[in-house]
């Protein structure tokens, strides 16, 4: 399994990035998909999921500004990430996801053995 993450960078508030996932070894159209993000290397939150009959579900905190798509026949993701704040600011992972979204404050991190190198996202204020 390999997935590698692009399109982050620095961008001020209020300003728009999108995201991609791009994955080999893996059939997309097999799992749950999702996007999450750690910062300062403490726990790796959800940010948004796409399941495989495409329900979405998104954190509380970016509900309304950003948005979670999957091209199943490209073995791609996005999130388009839009209205930005300083608080978004993090390392941005692709991974799959499972049946059951856990409370705002778990870590992920444990629930998969790979992770890809992530994508930094830095919103100045």
């Amino acid at each position: 399994v390999q997935l590698v993450e692009s399109g982050g960078g620095l961008m001020q508030a209020g300003g728009s990035l999108r995201l991609s996932c791009a994955g080999s070894g893996i059939r997309f159209n097999s799992y749950n998909m999702a996007w999450y993000r750690q910062v300062n290397g403490n726990r790796r939150e959800l940010v948004a999921l796409i399941s495989r009959a495409g329900t979405i579900f998104y954190t509380d905190s970016v509900k309304g500004r950003f948005t979670i798509a999957r091209d199943n026949a490209k073995n791609m993701m996005y999130l388009q990430m839009n209205s930005l704040k300083p608080e978004d600011t993090a390392v941005y992972y692709c991974n799959r996801a499972g049946n059951q979204v856990h409370p705002p404050e778990y870590d992920y991190t444990n629930d998969y053995t790979y992770w890809g190198q992530g994508t930094q996202v830095t919103v100045s204020s």
